[in-house]
């Protein structure tokens, strides 16, 4: 969707992004209807991109009910709708490459780096914050409080060192915290034991990995629970995860910024801390003593 078309009075549709949108709103929904969102989203974008009667025939709903979910979401139309979609692909399909050429078409923008990143990533990190559904947040700091959970935190080339970041967090306030290792006898000997227990903390932003999406089938099919940081295109992982955490990726350079991720997590471990209470307060207080009796840095 177009950052300046949007398709509903609310004008959210285009800031959030249609998958985005769809998980803000199920809750509005009827029965019937949700079923047409889960459609979208266990397939997404391309359960929305056949025809009406086959996203109908997927969700088990009538057309009519396909339509009247649409019209919740703020759309005026299923063309209108798959209009949004398809513009929505080719952001997301977006690579630095692309942005860079686009760059050197137009020329260097006369503010310089420095003005435009005072610009850019303020409002990306408050826009971020502002459209975070409290209930995704709730839920993504319930799960990481379960000591009963087992927390594994991935991501890819770049994403990756947000999943490091988290994990050095959660190792400090409650523990039972890792990181999927790289190497493939370590990490099979890791992902063997997965299940109930498992929750995994999976980042993923636009050209999307598939080893981050293969991991999230695999420990989902075994039991474990997924928190997914992302975009607000949302990663095809969305469909399988517990809870969806997305965020802007303005950025005054053609790379996406991760600043309004690392304002996500620094954000949920905030949550955590006030959620753990004493718990957390013991762990620290803990790990600051093992510091000292074993000499680490």
């Amino acid at each position: 969707m177009s950052k300046t078309d949007p398709v509903s009075e609310s004008g959210e549709a285009h800031v959030v992004g249609v998958a985005a949108l769809i998980r803000q709103r199920l809750g509005e929904c009827s029965p019937a209807e949700r079923r047409v969102g889960r459609a979208l989203l266990a397939s997404y974008p391309a359960a929305g991109l056949g025809t009406v009667a086959v996203l109908a025939e997927r969700a088990e709903v009538s057309a009519p009910t396909v339509l009247r979910f649409l019209a919740r979401l703020g759309f005026g139309g299923y063309p209108e709708f798959q209009r949004a979609l398809r513009d929505e692909l080719a952001e997301r399909e977006t690579s630095p490459l692309i942005a860079y050429r686009a760059t050197e078409r137009s020329g260097v923008p006369p503010e310089g780096a420095l003005a435009r990143a005072a610009a850019t990533l303020p409002e990306a990190v408050a826009g971020t914050l502002a459209e975070l559904p409290q209930g995704e947040l709730d839920a993504a700091v319930r799960l990481f409080a379960d000591q009963q959970y087992r927390v594994t935190a991935a991501g890819g080339r770049f994403s990756g060192l947000l999943a490091h970041y988290l994990v050095l967090h959660l190792m400090q306030v409650r523990g039972g915290s890792r990181l999927l290792p790289a190497g493939p006898v370590e990490r099979t000997d890791l992902l063997v034991d997965v299940g109930k227990r498992d929750l995994f903390a999976l980042f993923d932003f636009r050209r999307y990995e598939e080893p981050t999406l293969a991991l999230a089938r695999e420990v989902t099919s075994r039991g474990a629970k997924v928190v997914l940081f992302t975009d607000r295109w949302l990663s095809p992982v969305a469909g399988l995860a517990e809870v969806v955490l997305p965020g802007r990726v303005d950025s005054p350079s053609p790379y996406d910024s991760f600043v309004p991720a690392l304002a996500l997590v620094e954000t949920v471990v905030a949550a955590l801390i006030d959620r753990l209470g004493p718990v957390a307060g013991a762990r620290l207080k803990a790990m600051e003593a093992a510091q000292q009796a074993f000499g680490a840095a």
